[in-house]
Order: structure tokens, then sequence, then C-alpha cells
């Protein structure tokens, strides 16, 4: 049994003018101690997948389907229950760690409450626990900065700090959203390492949400693009690569700079993602495929199987019948 599965999640937020959806059936499995890179354009869903898994939909949001840790469906936990899990065993790391950490409070307040609550720890225990923790993640002078606040800290250290109390109970599954985000190259580096590490040394499961292919690139075995709330290509990073075949997941990877091409053409992809609250009736990324047939505007296409169960693809007319024009995608 994987350690989680999802099923046709679809995710809803009622709006005074009409119903937005922001995921429309994405369903994927993942396994202990695997990462899964989620990929796609602002607005195509990643967020919105995880946040319903953990209950975390804003309170116009509603999510439906099946979302399975360890066979249990989240979707029909109550907040107590959810609460039990969130930080303990299912952990995440928000997009932006200034606004997630709470201004008022002291890091080591942020940290040792947590341990409290899941652990039973003492405040003098979780104190002891959370320094090791802001060590692991590679924060220097740890036993001064637990006492610190959320601004006297640099980005890169408040994006560690995140990570240190999503790692703190060792979690078996960690969702990372966007962990790089407004950081430096250097920095990026530098976590992205991190999480590698601490993947290594806790067996943690990584759900690695980010628009960044390269990022995906460095760290996980899994991929799923998504666009327009759908899945639009699923399957392992090589294979994703070295041929991908979805006329989206080609654009994303032309977008991507390339250091064995010196000189070489950035191209993006023209238009607009599509307004969800009102979405196309086929593929939603047809209005901005060059390849695009008259069926692609009729009607979606369904996710199937490509060379084995594990590629799946959602397309009318995938890349490979036109390998000649995308054969310098490859990115292997």
């Amino acid at each position: 049994m994987p350690l989680v599965e999802i099923n046709d999640l679809r995710v809803e937020f009622a709006t005074h003018d009409a119903a937005v959806r922001a995921v429309n059936g994405v369903s994927f499995t993942l396994e202990e101690g695997e990462t899964l890179g989620i990929v796609g354009e602002s607005g195509s869903g990643k967020s919105q997948t995880v946040l319903a898994m953990l209950g975390l939909l804003a309170s116009n949001g509603r999510a439906s389907g099946r979302a399975l840790y360890r066979g249990e469906n989240l979707l029909g936990l109550s907040a107590k229950a959810l609460n039990r899990l969130r930080g303990n065993r299912l952990s995440m790391i928000f997009q932006d760690p200034m606004s997630s950490l709470n201004p008022y409070l002291t890091i080591e307040r942020q940290m040792t409450e947590v341990l409290e609550l899941h652990k039973n720890m003492t405040r003098r225990e979780a104190k002891k626990r959370a320094i090791a923790m802001l060590e692991a993640v590679r924060i220097p002078e740890a036993a001064h900065r637990i006492g610190q606040y959320p601004h006297e800290l640099s980005g890169g250290m408040r994006q560690r700090v995140m990570i240190a109390m999503a790692l703190l109970c060792e979690p078996e599954v960690l969702f990372a959203d966007e962990p790089t985000t407004a950081l430096d190259v250097t920095v990026q580096a530098q976590v992205l390492q991190l999480l590698r590490d601490l993947q290594r040394d806790f067996g943690t499961s990584i759900v690695l949400i980010t628009h960044d292919l390269g990022v995906v690139a460095g760290l996980c075995e899994k991929v799923m693009v998504m666009y327009g709330g759908r899945v639009m290509e699923q399957c392992d990073a090589a294979t994703l690569f070295a041929k991908p075949s979805h006329p989206y997941t080609i654009g994303l990877l032309r977008a991507l700079p390339r250091l064995d091409q010196q000189g070489g053409e950035l191209t993006g992809i023209p238009g607009n993602p599509p307004n969800m609250a009102h979405p196309p009736a086929g593929c939603p990324f047809h209005e901005r495929c060059a390849d695009a047939a008259a069926e692609c505007a009729e009607r979606a296409p369904a996710l199937t199987a490509v060379d084995g169960a594990h590629w799946l693809r959602a397309c009318h007319r995938p890349v490979d019948a036109l390998k000649t024009r995308y054969r310098e995608t490859s990115h292997v």
C-alpha cells in the first residue's frame, strides 16, 4: 500500500461570480522515502492540491475525492483528528517564511509548542530538541538564534527555521511549497542539499511544489505536471527530461536555461492560463498549444498510460508524432 494515495481529488471555491474549479480530478501515489515534484505555472492547482489534503483550504473551499494516508481518508477527518497528524506525521513548509512565522513569538516558542503538543515534552526538553534541529539545518549559533524573533533573521535562515519546524516530529511526509522562492541561487542550492540530507537521515517522503523544473531535476524521482487544475503528464523525472511528450511540458522545458547550449533562445509559452471560474470545455491548454486540433477544444483528454503504467499523459495530440520538431527539447 502506498504511503499516500490521492484519487480523483477536486477542489472548488465558492465566489460571488461562479465556482472556481482549482483542482479537477488529480490522482497520484507517494511511496515511503520517495520525492514527488508537482510543477506548473502559478494558478495551476499545485498548492491547493496539498492544502486540500491537509484540511487547510480557505473557508470558501470544498474538497472531494479521496486523499489516503496509510489507508485513512484525510478528507473525512475532523479538525481534531487532522491536528493530531499535521505537524506530527504530516508537515508542511509554506511558501513565504516571513508570513508563516508569527512575528510576535520567538523562534523558541514557535518550535517548542509543537513538541509540547505532539510529543508531550517539557519546555526544557523541547528547547533542547529545537536547538538540535536548528543545528541540523545548519543555522550557526543555534542556541542564540532560537531566542530571536523572525525579523531578526535573514530570508535564508527563516526558511531553514521553517524546515526545522516541519521536521521536529520526524514526519513521514513533508510537503514543501516553493521552498526556494525569493532566495538567492547560493541559498537555494543549500536548501535543496539540506532537503536531500534530511531525507537521507530521516527517510522522509517529500512532495515538492514548484514551478522550477531545474529544482525538480536535482531532487525528485517522480514528476507530476499540472495545468488548469489537471494533470498533464506524470512519470519519473528521467523520462520527463529525456523525452517529454506533452506540449505543455515541452513549453516549460523550452523556457528553462541550458548549460550545454550557449546563446540558445528561451521560448516562453504565449497566452495566459485559463479562467478557472469558466474553464474551457476541452483541454485546458488548447488555447495556448500550437498543435491543438478541433477535438482539443471540444473534450478534455483522459489521463492514459504511455509505455507502461508509470507514465501517464493527458493529450489528444502528444508530441511523440512530432519528434523531429521537438528533438532539441531533450534535457538529459
